[in-house]
C-alpha cells in the first residue's frame, strides 16, 4: 500500500500541533487548520519549541528545519482540506462538536479520503454515521505528547473498511508509531483502564486515605508509573477526565465509572490542572 502524502489536521491545539509536527517530520505535506488565528500562532510556537528541543538533544539536525517548514501550511479556512488524502480531526472532546465538524468535512473531502478522529473516548461508529462515508471513518487516538509517545490506538467503527484500517495502520508505522487496533467500545483500551485508576485516586484523596503526594508516590515507586495519577490528571486536564468518565459511565452503565464528587467540585471551581495553573497541584507557568 502506498504511503500517505497529504495530511490535513483540523484543530491546532496541543494534540493537533503535535500530530501535524510528526506527520511533517516523516515526509507528509501537512495542512494544519483552525478557525482561530491565535490557535495557529500558538501551534507554530509550540512546534518551534519542540523542534528546538529535538535539535538540542541531537535527535534532529538543524539542517532539516527549513525543509520541515516547507511541508507545513497554517490555514483557517476549512475548505483547505479538499486536497488531503487523510484528515485527522483533533478538536475538543465533545461529541456534538465532532459530529458537526464531520458533517462539514464530509462535503469537502474528495472521494476516498480517510477521515480519522483523535478522540480519546467518543464512538467512531456514531461519528461515521453522520457522514456519507462511514467506510472511510476511523479512530486514531494519539497519546500526549505526540512527538514523544509511541502508541496510537486505531479504533474500528462499525462501518470502517478493511482498506481504511490497513491504510491507517501503515500511516502509524510511517510516522514511527506503534499501532494497536481496538474495537469501538467506550474509552477503548487506554482510557477504560486509566480513568478508573485516576478516579479511584481522587476518591482516596477525598476520603483522607493519604495525601496527594503520598498517593502519587505509591503509584510511582510501588507500581513504577512515570508519574502519579493525580499529577497525570492535572496534565490531562480535570475537565477532560470528567468528560471521558461520563462517556464511560453513560456507555457502559457501571457505577464504577461515576466521576468522584471532588473531581466534579474542582472542575466547577475552574481548577482544571496545568492549563489553568491549579489542579491537585499548583503551577506557576
Amino acid at each position: 500500500m502506498e504511503a500517505v502524502n497529504k495530511v490535513a489536521v483540523v484543530g491546532a491545539g496541543t494534540m493537533g500541533a503535535g500530530i501535524g509536527q510528526v506527520c511533517a517530520l516523516h515526509g507528509c505535506d501537512v495542512t494544519l487548520l483552525d478557525v482561530a488565528a491565535d490557535a495557529l500562532t500558538r501551534a507554530r510556537k509550540s512546534m518551534e519549541a519542540s523542534l528546538s528541543r529535538m535539535v538540542k538533544k541531537g535527535s534532529l539536525s538543524a539542517d532539516a528545519l527549513p525543509g520541515f517548514w516547507e511541508k507545513v501550511a497554517f490555514e483557517n479556512e476549512l475548505e483547505k482540506v479538499s486536497g488531503a488524502d487523510f484528515v485527522v480531526e483533533a478538536v475538543i472532546e465533545n461529541e456534538s462538536a465532532k459530529k458537526e465538524l464531520f458533517r462539514a468535512l464530509d462535503g469537502l473531502l474528495r472521494p476516498g479520503a480517510v477521515l480519522a478522529s483523535n478522540t480519546s473516548s467518543i464512538s467512531i461508529t456514531r461519528l461515521g454515521a453522520v457522514t456519507k462515508r462511514p467506510e472511510y471513518v476511523i479512530g486514531m487516538h494519539f497519546m500526549n505528547p505526540v512527538p514523544l509517545m509511541e502508541l496510537v490506538e486505531v479504533i474500528l467503527g462499525h462501518g470502517t473498511s478493511v482498506e481504511t484500517h490497513e491504510l491507517t495502520v501503515n500511516l502509524c508505522r510511517q510516522l514511527g508509531k506503534t499501532p494497536v487496533t481496538v474495537s469501538d467500545y467506550p474509552g477503548f483500551v487506554s482510557n477504560r483502564i486509566l480513568m478508573p485508576m485516576i478516579n479511584e485516586a481522587v476518591y482516596a484523596l477525598m476520603e483522607g486515605v493519604a495525601s496527594k503526594e503520598d498517593i502519587d508516590t505509591v503509584m510511582r515507586l510501588g507500581m513504577r508509573h512515570p508519574m502519579g495519577p493525580l499529577t497525570l490528571a492535572d496534565f490531562i486536564g480535570l475537565d477532560v477526565c470528567i468528560e471521558i468518565l461520563e462517556v464511560l459511565y453513560k456507555g457502559i452503565g457501571d457505577p464504577k465509572y461515576r466521576p468522584c464528587p471532588l473531581l466534579r467540585r474542582m472542575v466547577d471551581a475552574g481548577d482544571l490542572g496545568r492549563k489553568t495553573g491549579r489542579g491537585f497541584y499548583g503551577y506557576e507557568d
